[in-house]
């Protein structure tokens, strides 16, 4: 939890319990299922909670914003999101049912209450909202079509309405194949741990 302190020295200590507890809960889960690499389990707060947060560097969500998290897979990187900002509204999607259920188990387990999580293709969400985040689920050019139409025009955030992607390696080809403007943040500017060196988030938005 040091390494999220670290980094988010301004959590409270609830925010801060209820992060450490995601460890355990894992843990667990994945002694079921594979939920996250077993190798990966060592590292966990660095690659899962952390990378999951490193989303916050570059937006400060205010109340009451809409965010889909579409393929969260175990909850990443949803989960931490929900917690760091709780007047915000999430909906957590994956199309496999028993990642879901471990999303579900840990909102449960949490009490948290600014989140839904439903399986579902992510074609067939009708909500609307202010941002999709996801993690290297599909190329862009299969993603961005899923989501397109699903972001609101009008926004309140500091950024306009978009997809905060997190990617790694070389992705200008994903780049150029779609249509909507782009910023890209490398989280090597804003974390020192070589894990993060080829670590980005790709910001798309309509031109």
């Amino acid at each position: 939890m040091e390494i999220i302190k670290k980094y988010f020295p301004g959590f409270s200590e609830n925010q801060y319990e209820q992060l450490e507890a995601l460890w355990p809960l894992y843990l667990s889960w994945n002694q079921k299922i594979n939920v996250i690499s077993r190798k990966d389990m060592e590292f966990f707060n660095l690659r899962h909670v952390l990378h999951s947060l490193s989303i916050l560097k570059v937006i400060h969500f205010k109340d009451d914003t809409f965010v889909m998290d579409l393929g969260t897979g175990g909850g990443f990187p949803g989960i931490p999101l929900v917690i760091a900002c709780p007047n915000v509204r999430f909906l957590l999607v994956d199309s496999i049912g028993k990642k879901i259920n471990v999303v579900q188990d840990v909102i449960n387990q949490l009490d948290l209450k600014n989140v839904k999580a439903v399986q579902s293709r992510g074609e067939q969400i009708n909500d609307k909202f202010d941002f999709v985040v996801s993690r290297a689920v599909k190329s862009l050019p299969v993603f961005m079509p899923w989501v397109r139409e699903k972001i609101k025009i009008r926004g309140k955030n500091a950024l306009r309405n978009g997809v905060l992607y997190l990617k790694g390696g070389d992705f200008d080809d994903e780049l150029n194949a779609v249509p909507e403007a782009h910023r890209i943040f490398d989280l090597s500017a804003y974390f020192s741990e070589s894990y993060f060196d080829s670590k980005k988030i790709v910001y798309l938005y309509k031109k």
